[in-house]
């Protein structure tokens, strides 16, 4: 994999390797992260789908309601997706990465991982609201096209030698724009808003893509030797890249996937 460059000198509590030593450990915690990520997204698709397919049904003897689209849904589905607790689905993952980035420090590894899991489930709640919305044709294609766009992303960051860092501050005002355009959109319901977030997002998440690996990448020079320290920034690491991953997602999804 890359060798070492000049952006990775002893430093700040960092140890400088000999060359194959570092190749191994950087691709072992690499690939750590990578399979965290891979198995919070899978965490995610399996709670999403398995929420939608409780809450609604395709026998009409036991809907209660039926959306302007034709999905029918449950009893359960109607106090759910009818009712208030639709937004409380919507911003439940916001608020939990809040309470994870307060707690960060203080978390220990089983403690990271535990909130990891947890996050992932609740943003698969979140997101079951999506099959209500778009074809599961669609969903399937923006996946398999977001996979592809955050594998060469994510290997270009990993991979460059220009220093990415000088991106960080930038990219994550443009995050929170998007948020806050998000809320103020709930209330006006505009596509033309929805579009423009929707574009913005997916550059600004395809930038964090980049930009956390190569992050994640340098967080190994400061963490090895400490396995514990690395086991934690690992899981760190995941849920920066699973964040860029199903935003950047739901971004494509809004832009161009199938409505049912």
């Amino acid at each position: 994999m890359a060798q070492i460059d000049r952006r990775y000198r002893e430093g700040s509590g960092a140890v400088v390797r000999e060359a194959g030593y570092v190749d191994e450990g950087l691709r072992s915690y690499m690939l750590g992260v990578y399979n965290y990520m891979a198995a919070g997204v899978a965490l995610t698709g399996v709670v999403a789908y398995a929420l939608f397919a409780f809450l609604t049904t395709s026998d009409p003897s036991q809907a209660v309601a039926t959306l302007r689209n034709g999905v029918m849904l449950t009893a359960s589905g109607k106090a759910v997706f009818g009712s208030p607790l639709m937004f409380v689905l919507a911003f439940a993952p916001l608020a939990f990465i809040f309470l994870i980035g307060f707690r960060a420090h203080k978390m220990s590894v089983a403690g990271a991982q535990t909130a990891f899991w947890a996050f992932a489930a609740v943003m698969g709640a979140s997101l079951s609201t999506i099959f209500l919305r778009y074809t599961g044709a669609s969903i399937m294609q923006m996946f398999f096209v977001t996979s592809a766009a955050f594998a060469a992303l994510s290997l270009w960051g990993y991979t460059t030698k220009k220093d990415l860092s000088g991106w960080g501050s930038f990219l994550i005002m443009g995050v929170v724009g998007i948020i806050l355009a998000a809320i103020v959109n709930i209330f006006l319901q505009s596509s033309a808003l929805q579009f423009a977030i929707s574009a913005i997002g997916v550059l600004v998440f395809a930038g964090l893509t980049a930009y956390d690996t190569q992050r994640i990448k340098d967080t190994y020079y400061m963490v090895a030797g400490d396995a514990a320290a690395a086991a934690k920034s690992a899981i760190f690491g995941a849920l920066s890249l699973y964040l860029d991953f199903v935003n950047m997602f739901t971004m494509l999804l809004s832009l161009f996937g199938d409505r049912e």
